[in-house]
């Protein structure tokens, strides 16, 4: 039965997702529950089928119009597959596109078989964002058996010819009324074209046991939250059902970059926003300050009669362009410091500096962060090269 369960959460994206974070979300869901990677799994394969109805639906812009609009009863009398009834590897085959031209052994447009893409994370600070490093991943694979050099026979044995499909991996079945033939996947050897009499007791007659595999990744200066390194032909080798055990060709492995979250620094873009703590005597009288960017520290020349939340552009001292590697800048606000205790001496000034004041108060057009983000922005900033 379908899913009553709302895509959105089904897929984990907002319903503001974009059509390319929804596929990325399907590919990733799709990757980790299939069936060949949770043998046996029952949960796992509900969730796999779950996310396809999902990704069908949403990745379709007229469905999604309509799921957006009325739900699940939306979608009653549209055209539309059931997966909990479809083979995996049907499934596979219908988006076979979000895979990379193939998964888990399916064939390429030139008949070579390809295995699966996989996914890995790894979190970097923002330092290291400013100059790229090489990082440690570790991830599991399932790599092809050594026993029986992933045919999952015995050795000293082979598999024999699937005597429901005749060794094609296919079944052909009448529809209704006899007026046309349906294509489906082999339910005895799944596709294969063969079945195993006697099973490699290493693999259980997979073909492929999982491995832990470490790699050293060279993550480029530049690399923005979420976006990810491919490392070609570190995933893993096609499975038994690609015909030719051992054979074919990896699939590649995609290393997530997480970028940490600063204490100090707020990223947008290429730019570096920084908070600068500043008293109220410098910015009356003005003042040469000093503000830290990522890797040294910037002179801000602060004019007398300076307001909070004054913006100064530092160029060149933000991120670098991941293509270009120009930088970006330091954008310094300045950020009002009140003293929470004073001296008597201090207390005494103050107190006959206030009996001078004359001052008319008023909004000053505008909310603090709008003004923020027009200076941001590029007007009413000052500036300097770094």
């Amino acid at each position: 039965m379908p899913t009553t369960r709302d895509y959105y959460e089904v897929l984990g994206v907002e319903r503001t997702a974009s059509a390319e974070v929804i596929k990325r979300a399907y590919r990733r869901l799709a990757m980790k529950f299939h069936p060949d990677r949770n043998p046996g799994d029952a949960v796992a394969e509900e969730k796999f089928k779950e996310a396809a109805e999902a990704y069908e639906v949403l990745a379709d812009s007229e469905k999604r119009a309509r799921f957006d609009r009325f739900g699940h009863a939306g979608l009653r009398g549209t055209p539309g597959h059931d997966f909990n009834s479809m083979n995996a590897h049907d499934i596979f085959s219908m988006f076979n596109e979000i895979f990379g031209g193939g998964m888990g052994g399916r064939q390429r447009r030139g008949g070579t078989p390809r295995g699966y893409d996989l996914e890995t994370e790894v979190e970097i600070t923002l330092e290291q964002v400013l100059t790229g490093i090489e990082k440690e991943v570790e991830f599991k694979r399932l790599d092809t058996c050594t026993t029986c050099d992933g045919s999952g026979a015995e050795p000293g044995s082979s598999p024999v010819t699937c005597t429901m499909c005749g060794g094609h991996g296919q079944q052909e079945q009448a529809g209704l009324g006899g007026m046309f033939r349906m294509v489906t996947t082999c339910r005895q050897c799944q596709g294969r074209g063969s079945m195993i009499e006697h099973q490699c007791g290493r693999c259980g007659g997979e073909g492929r046991t999982p491995v832990k595999r470490t790699l050293l990744v060279r993550i480029p200066p530049g690399i923005s939250n979420g976006q990810a390194v491919r490392i070609a032909g570190e995933g893993e080798p096609p499975g038994r059902e690609a015909g030719t055990a051992g054979a074919g060709i990896r699939g590649d492995l995609h290393v997530v970059v997480r970028v940490a979250r600063h204490e100090v620094f707020e990223r947008d873009g290429d730019d570096l926003l920084v908070a600068l703590p500043t008293f109220f005597t410098q910015m009356a009288l003005g003042a040469t300050l000093e503000a830290d960017g990522l890797d040294k520290t910037h002179e801000v020349e602060v004019p007398a009669g300076t307001q909070p939340g004054a913006v100064f552009k530092i160029h060149g001292a933000g991120l670098p362009d991941l293509r270009s590697g120009k930088r970006g800048d330091l954008v310094v606000i300045l950020h009002l410091e009140i003293p929470r205790k004073l001296t008597d001496e201090q207390r005494r000034m103050l107190t006959e500096y206030a009996e001078t004041e004359d001052i008319s108060v008023g909004t000053g057009g505008g909310s603090f962060w709008n003004k923020v983000k027009d200076a941001v922005k590029g007007s009413g900033s000052k500036s300097r090269s770094s």
